[in-house]
């Protein structure tokens, strides 16, 4: 069909049409092409790319089907530059009169597929991860992949019945568990997962209780305000996930009935910050998609299983890894899966000292063989090399092995997977902040908060008074700046009594905040009750309940363990501020010690014994 097309008179849009079925014809029957021919077919169509990812899966049935059918021939020469053949369909030869007929019959075949195919959802994504698939495996060394079938059943009864006998008990798996509305189902897990980033289960235990308590349904956080979930979400971190919580909550009751999306793909379409992972684990969780989910965990199992020692972080291997996960997610226990990989990552598979001998699927980890391969290496009572299988990737560096300027560190053993991903040290800034307290208001002592923008870092959150200043400016300068910043919240004040008191530094995902602390007590002050728009008078007990972010509860903790004009920033009064900071209650402790690990006597027996 693409042969006949070919020979009638075209117009620009059916021209790129055609290329768009020539490009793909390659992509799909890259396996039978050698590694270099099909780059080589690749990069002569590699202008066309941007077509097809916005264009040509929007008609993925008709395409798929006439690439089938096409009369194109991709063959390798001398193993160089791919020759495309162009065979000479029958029906092209005869008059005139037949051609016509033809191309008007191809012409409404068109037509009927194209409106039909209007009434799909089009599928770019799809397309694209499908490019990236098949880039990714023509050039991967099957020591990377899973072998067979039968390979993967292993890897999933093994994973899988160890997460029955092992796997916590955990608020929110509880909750799931006993939930039968859907809704209500993926509520708790979305709630779970958000909290979940970057923050570890010991500190989320409490937070996802007093949350799933306070609004137990969708409905109930879509009408709460964004004071109240900023407040309760103080100290969790990461403030823009409880905003965007409820940004997504009130799309789901206001545009979609109170029905929450039921694949990935519309998960992660419809609601605000949700990625491809959360997207995958409510989906795999609550309504029982066979869709793999990648997080830190999961990285760091699969790329111990596969021996995948090149960043994690680089595009080839992400898409490599969220291809395992799909490869390897049991569609008949999604959800229990994707947990259990997560879980064998938290607290067996851990960053350092793993727990190699409880875990369940040792015999299938390429960085468990390789340990004991470096072993019988090293005997002296072993000549010769073991035999035990290695990448041998086509040409060239293998993308997914670590480079040559890393290699194998004996001394690490297993934790040699995954590479550790270099980090940029956080920016540092500095700002002069100001705890200005009226000790004799009505009602007893008050302090003044106000709020932040409502975008950009602790968008939302209550602070104190501050102002952002150059490390070298000179305490002069910064009291200056910080009197005006205050006289423009509550009016003209004593500068005479603004007093430095030390320094308190902070580290925020990706800033060190150094706060040059000041404070200001209003003992002779007229009392001030009246303040403008963002500014509020909080008691100290209001203040410990209100919205702030964990680094003005340390800016507080210096107030009230200083007082004013005794300590001047000295290193004195930061190693005696350091030893105020509030310690764990034994509750805290004792929960601490129940996730944390237990290493039993055997555990270092691959890593240590290497050592």
């Amino acid at each position: 069909s693409l042969a006949r097309t070919w020979k009638q008179p075209r117009c620009p849009s059916t021209d790129k049409w055609i290329k768009k079925l020539w490009y793909i014809y390659t992509m799909e029957y890259y396996s039978a092409i050698k590694r270099n021919t099909f780059e080589s077919v690749l990069m002569r169509w590699m202008n066309l790319e941007p077509i097809i990812q916005s264009e040509v899966y929007t008609n993925a049935g008709p395409t798929k089907a006439t690439c089938r059918s096409s009369a194109l021939l991709v063959i390798p020469q001398y193993h160089s530059q791919p020759r495309l053949i162009m065979k000479k369909p029958r029906a092209a030869v005869g008059n005139r009169s037949g051609r016509r007929k033809q191309a008007s019959s191809q012409e409404g075949k068109k037509k009927r597929a194209f409106s039909s195919s209007q009434s799909k959802l089009s599928a770019p994504s799809a397309g694209l991860a499908r490019q990236q698939k098949a880039l990714l495996q023509a050039s991967v060394s099957p020591y990377h992949l899973f072998r067979d079938v039968a390979e993967v059943t292993a890897f999933q009864e093994s994973l899988l019945d160890w997460y029955d006998r092992k796997k916590r008990d955990l608020p929110w798996r509880r909750l799931v568990e006993g939930e039968v509305d859907l809704d209500r189902r993926a509520y708790a897990v979305w709630v779970s997962e958000v909290m979940l980033q970057q923050t570890q289960v010991a500190t989320v235990i409490n937070y996802y209780t007093r949350w799933m308590q306070k609004w137990p349904t969708l409905q109930d956080l879509a009408s709460a305000s964004l004071e109240e979930v900023n407040q309760l979400w103080a100290g969790l971190g990461y403030y823009s996930r409880g905003r965007w919580l409820q940004e997504g909550a009130r799309k789901v009751v206001e545009e979609l009935g109170g029905h929450m999306p039921r694949t990935a793909e519309t998960l992660q379409r419809f609601l605000p910050g949700v990625g491809r992972y959360t997207a995958g684990a409510i989906a795999s969780i609550a309504f029982g998609q066979a869709a793999g989910v990648v997080d830190g965990n999961v990285i760091r199992v699969l790329c111990r299983v596969r021996a995948i020692g090149a960043e994690p972080s680089s595009s080839l291997v992400s898409q490599h890894l969220w291809s395992l996960a799909q490869q390897l997610v049991d569609p008949a226990r999604p959800g229990d899966f994707n947990q259990a990989a997560m879980e064998l990552g938290a607290i067996v598979c851990t960053p350092q000292r793993p727990l190699c001998s409880h875990c369940p699927v040792q015999s299938l980890c390429r960085a468990r063989q390789r340990v004991e391969w470096e072993q019988l290496s090293a005997s002296q009572s072993l000549p010769g090399s073991c035999d035990v299988e290695e990448c041998a990737p086509n040409t060239g560096q293998c993308p997914l092995c670590a480079p040559p300027t890393e290699p194998w560190d004996q001394t690490l053993g297993v934790t040699n997977f995954p590479r550790k991903a270099s980090r940029k040290p956080p920016r540092e800034e500095c700002s002069a902040i100001c705890v200005l307290e009226q000790p004799k208001a009505l009602g007893g002592a008050r302090i003044l908060l106000v709020q932040r923008p409502n975008s950009g870092l602790l968008a939302g959150l209550w602070e104190f008074p501050s102002v952002n200043v150059n490390a070298e400016t000179s305490g002069q300068h910064q009291r200056e700046a910080l009197l005006q910043e205050l006289q423009s919240w509550v009016g003209s004040l004593p500068d005479t009594r603004l007093q430095h008191l030390g320094q308190v530094v902070h580290t925020f995902s990706h800033i060190k905040m150094t706060y040059q602390v000041y404070g200001l007590a209003l003992e002779e002050h007229t009392p001030v009750t009246i303040v403008p728009p963002g500014a509020r008078w909080l008691t100290r007990e209001d203040f410990h309940t209100a919205a702030v972010s964990t680094a003005m509860k340390k800016v507080f903790r210096m107030y009230e363990g200083q007082q004013p004009g005794t300590c001047k920033g000295s290193k004195r009064s930061q190693v005696a501020t350091l030893s105020k900071r509030k310690k764990p209650s034994p509750g805290q402790q004792v929960l601490e010690s129940f996730f944390r690990p237990q290493v039993p006597t055997d555990a270092p027996s691959l890593n240590s014994a290497a050592q």
